[in-house]
């Protein structure tokens, strides 16, 4: 199982939150908040290497709470050690770009 630490996951989350501007210009899906925590949920079931069964799926239309959760599930084993993954995600979404 592929592993993350918080400073590659800090390093992911800064990295969106740099080109904010651009991806939410290229994902008009819905809100900021929305588009932002698909984007590194997408990076991060890319980067952990998930199969399509370790992959959450999603009834309905997801929202951004529902993106978060994800997020959380998807990282929930695969932390190298322990950390704040929510003190990230509000990071991200409340970026002044």
């Amino acid at each position: 199982m592929t592993t993350i630490s918080e400073a590659e996951f800090a390093r992911i989350c800064s990295g969106i939150r740099d080109d904010r501007e651009s991806i939410v210009k290229h994902n008009p899906l819905g809100p900021d908040d929305e588009i932002l925590l698909w984007m590194l949920l997408s990076c991060l079931i890319s980067y952990l290497n998930l199969t399509d069964l370790e992959t959450p799926c999603f009834n309905g239309r997801p929202d951004a709470e529902t993106y978060r959760n994800a997020i959380r599930f998807v990282l929930g084993e695969r932390r190298t050690a322990p950390f704040d993954v929510d003190k990230y995600l509000s990071e991200l979404i409340n970026a002044d770009s």
